[in-house]
This record gives structure tokens, sequence and C-alpha cells, in this order.
């Protein structure tokens, strides 16, 4: 294999890493709660701690990128964030709970823009998209891991040894990174034939500060979709486990077994989302189509998650599957854009204000569903919200960028590149 598929590989891992820490508490919040009372209100307040330093630090981090790299930068945020989801397993009150998950997103949020740095670096525009999906795959991979282990560790051992298991898993990744990862020129193992596969080296640029990239539209409309889908996407993550438990009855041992259902169909889309767009680049379909093609195509299955509370448990699952196979085929897709349109000295900025956005339409939502539930508005309402907001971020998409072609730097301004798209 070569070598460039290793490094999808090793990224996936830590995404994978990244996903199981984050999950760990709306896992075994039933457990939690019998040391710290939380309701619907501070659950929710408590994944806005994660997603406030989350979307900071997703917009710090990729910056934290351009100007460390990606082997060191993705070194120092793993270990933050590893050290901080074990803190959680010294917690005895809320307050020093929603400390460790400001703590653990300070971390996280550096992680997909290191990824989205590491596909830049290593990959041709054609094979892009398939290594963001092996890459976004590592999100299913958490989320399926999560459940089970999280309901096999209270089996004989209290909640808080969850987090201690899961910190360490995080410095483990840590020693295999350093030993594996390095940039293209510098990698040991790479041949000769390999490296000129490779995306050539760009021309040095001034890489454009946070407000100089918010003049293009491409940059405001990448933005507003991650805005809307991740709004969706991250009360998928956060309240699947609750609404399993509240509204269908579900003990955490039925959430171990069937919890990881959903997450199965995630990786799927990843795969199929990222494969899809590169096999229509393969057959000669421009850019922009093939893009475009496979965004539509994953938006237009979010609709139907608004049928959840009206089924049966069994279609419930059915259809909460369908909707993380279409918002995880969506994600690759929309993390791959800003290596499609802005130099490489500029990708790690625009991953983390896309990031930024995301997270806030996380906190924001996730606000408004903990005020729903508690305000007796039931669940039909937040289900019909979630399923409408792909469909707006994809029209956004192709208002805002009517052409996704690749900016070039020219005198520090960036242009449309006049090669086809």
């Amino acid at each position: 294999m070569k070598t460039r598929w290793h490094i999808a590989f090793l990224v996936s891992a830590a995404i994978a890493i990244s996903y199981l820490d984050r999950q760990t508490l709306p896992v075994a919040i039933k457990a939690i709660e019998k040391d710290i009372p939380v309701t619907n209100q501070q659950f929710s307040l408590l994944q806005t701690a994660f997603l406030i330093t989350y979307a900071i630090m997703y917009a710090a981090g990729g910056k934290l990128m351009d100007v460390l790299g990606t082997r060191l930068g993705f070194t120092l945020i793993m270990v933050f964030w590893s050290l901080a989801c074990a803190g959680h397993g010294l917690a005895s009150t809320l307050v020093t709970l929603a400390a460790m998950r400001l703590l653990l997103g300070m971390g996280e949020g550096g992680g997909f823009p290191a990824a989205t740095r590491a596909v830049a670096e290593w990959f041709p525009v054609k094979e892009r998209s398939t290594a963001m999906g092996i890459i976004n795959a590592g999100t299913a991979i958490g989320m399926i891991v999560a459940p089970p282990l999280i309901a096999f560790v209270l089996s004989f051992a209290s909640w808080r040894w969850i987090f201690f298991v899961t910190g360490a898993v995080g410095l483990l990744w840590t020693l295999w990174w350093r030993r594996e990862y390095f940039p293209p020129e510098q990698h040991p193992r790479v041949s000769e034939g390999e490296r000129k596969e490779l995306p050539p080296a760009e021309a040095t640029t001034t890489a454009l500060g946070w407000f100089a990239l918010l003049r293009f539209r491409q940059t405001w409309g990448v933005v507003l979709a991650k805005f809307l889908s991740d709004a969706a996407w991250y009360f998928y993550l956060f309240w699947l486990p609750k609404y399993l438990y509240d509204a269908r009855g579900f003990d955490i041992k039925a959430v171990g077994t069937f919890g990881w259902i959903p997450p199965a169909a995630a990786g799927i889309g990843c795969l199929v989302g990222g494969w899809f767009s590169s096999w229509l680049l393969h057959r000669r379909v421009p850019l922009n189509r093939a893009r475009k093609i496979a965004l539509g195509a994953s938006a237009i299955l979010m609709p139907l998650i608004l049928f959840v509370p009206s089924v049966p448990v069994a279609w419930a699952i059915a259809l909460f599957s369908v909707a993380y196979f279409g918002q995880q085929s969506w994600s690759t897709l929309v993390m791959i854009l800003p290596t499609d349109i802005f130099p490489k000295s500029n990708v790690g900025a625009v991953a983390g204000l896309v990031g930024f956005g995301g997270a806030m339409g996380g906190v924001v939502f996730g606000q408004l569903v903990g005020y729903l539930l508690d305000h007796g508005h039931g669940w039909q309402l937040v289900f019909a919200l979630a399923g409408s907001f792909h469909v707006i971020a994809f029209l956004i998409i192709c208002a805002a960028i009517p052409r996704i072609q690749s900016l070039v730097s020219s005198k520090n301004e960036l242009t449309p590149q006049p090669a086809p798209a």
C-alpha cells in the first residue's frame, strides 16, 4: 500500500479516538446521573461547554496547524485532549464536569483542521474525497465502539474508568503518530514513484488572515452550510442515546446493543460519499458538478428523520441510520471543499472557520433542543427542524459557490484559476 493511504488510516484512527472521547458522556449519562444529577437543560449546557471551546479552537487550530505544521500540531492537541478526557473521571460536581468538557473541546478542535491539512499535503485532487472519506469514517468507528465499550466497562467498574481508559488510548496513538507521520518531502518511506504522484509544492505565499478570507463568498458559503448541517449532526450525535433512554425506554445495555447501528451506517456514508465524488471525477465529470451531485444526493436523504417519533423503534433506528449515512457522506464532501478551492497555505485557516461555524450551529440548536424538550414541545418539532437543515445548506452552497474551482495566489490576493474546473 502506498504511504499516503497509510497516512489516511493513521489520521482516521485519531478521528475515531476523538469521537470515542466525545461520546463517552452522552452514552454514560445514565450512570453519571446516579452521582451527579443532570436535567435536559443541564445536559444541553454540558454539550455547549464542549462545543464553545471546540468552535474557538477549531478556528484557532486551523491557524495553529498552518504555523506549527501537521506533525507537531497534531501531537500537541492529541496529548491535550486525551488528558482532558481522562480528567472527566475525576469530576464530582456538574461544574467540574463542565470544566472538563470545556478542556476536551479545546483539544479536539484542532483534529479536523489537522486532518484537512494532511489530505492537502498528501493527496492529489482526484483522490482527496476518497481519502477524506476514509478519515471521516473514523467518526463512525469511534461512535460504534463507544456504546458496547461503555456497557462493558460499567459491567465491572464505575463510570469514571470509562474516561481513564479512553484517555489512555489517545496517548498511545500519539506514540504511533510520532513514529509514522512526516511531511511528504521528509518522509523516509516515500518512493520516487509515489513522490511524483503527490500534489506539487506550491510557491511560497503569505497565508491570509481570517478577516481577509471572509471577504470571499466561497468561505461564507461553506461556513454557513456547515453551521446548518452540523446543527443537525451534533443533535444526532449527542441526543440519540438520550432520546433512546427517555422516549423509547432503553437502558444502558440496550443502547450498547443497538446504539452502534446508526454509526455503522455513518461509516458507510463516509466511504460512499468520498468514493462517489472521486468516481465521478475519474469519469471526467467536472469538479464543480462532481462535488454538487454528491452533496445533493446526500442532502436529499435527510428529511426522512422527521418520521422518527411516529414509527416503531426498529424503524426509528433504521431512519437514524439513513440520517447518519447521509450526514457523513455530506460531511466528507463539505470538509474537502476548502482543499478544492484554497491554496494549501490557507487550507488550515479556512477549515478552522468552517469547523467554527459547524460547532456554533451545534451550540445554537443544542440549546434550542434543551429548551423545547424542557418546555413540553416534544421530539416531533425537534426532528422536523433537524431534517430541513441539510437541504437549506445545499441551496446555500449552490448560491454562494456557483463554480467550485481553485483560487490561486497573486500578490497575496486569491483569484479564480483560469483553467476549467
